[in-house]
């Protein structure tokens, strides 16, 4: 149906770059009356999009943090705890706030908070693996090290509310 609206135009979608996927409210239920499994997952802007229900047996699309993006960013701030390891404790810790802070203004949304603590977590996993190299001698305890955590590293809490609150904040009726 979309390549001959497509075709209309004289538009065509490319074999290699695109494919479509049966997803949204009633792809599961068209799937499981063709004995096919569950609706496919995708990858965009940074997140894992999956059609899920919820207790109540709403429909519900599930974003989740796009593991190679998490990794690809662990990997990148490691790097980064490293070169910065032997500056002051205090500004190692503001830096690593605005680090957190940025991926949870863009990963911290409904049903995601689990993978945003996780990034917190292996931040600051890394952070203390950082610290404890600083000399032969010291290592950090993990009592010191999560103070530390909980003094310059923010908590991870949702940022975007699901979009129907967020339309009715813009749109009273």
């Amino acid at each position: 149906m979309l390549r001959g609206r497509f075709a209309k135009f004289s538009l065509e979608l490319h074999p290699g770059k695109t494919r479509l996927t049966e997803f949204g409210p009633h792809a599961a239920r068209l799937r499981a009356a063709r004995g096919e499994g569950k609706p496919e997952t995708f990858s965009f802007p940074g997140f894992t999009h999956i059609c899920e229900v919820t207790r109540s047996g709403r429909f519900w699309i599930r974003r989740t943090t796009d593991a190679k993006r998490l990794r690809a960013k662990l990997k990148q701030a490691r790097a980064e705890i490293m070169r910065r390891r032997h500056l002051p404790v205090p500004e190692q810790g503001k830096w690593l706030a605005s680090v957190i802070r940025g991926h949870q203004a863009h990963y911290a949304v409904p049903g995601n908070i689990n993978a945003v603590n996780a990034f917190r977590t292996q931040v600051t996993r890394h952070w203390h693996h950082a610290l404890s190299g600083r000399s032969q001698k010291g290592r950090i305890p993990w009592m010191r090290m999560n103070r530390l955590a909980a003094r310059w590293l923010p908590r991870p809490h949702v940022t975007h509310p699901f979009p129907q609150r967020r339309f009715a904040a813009s749109h009273p009726w």
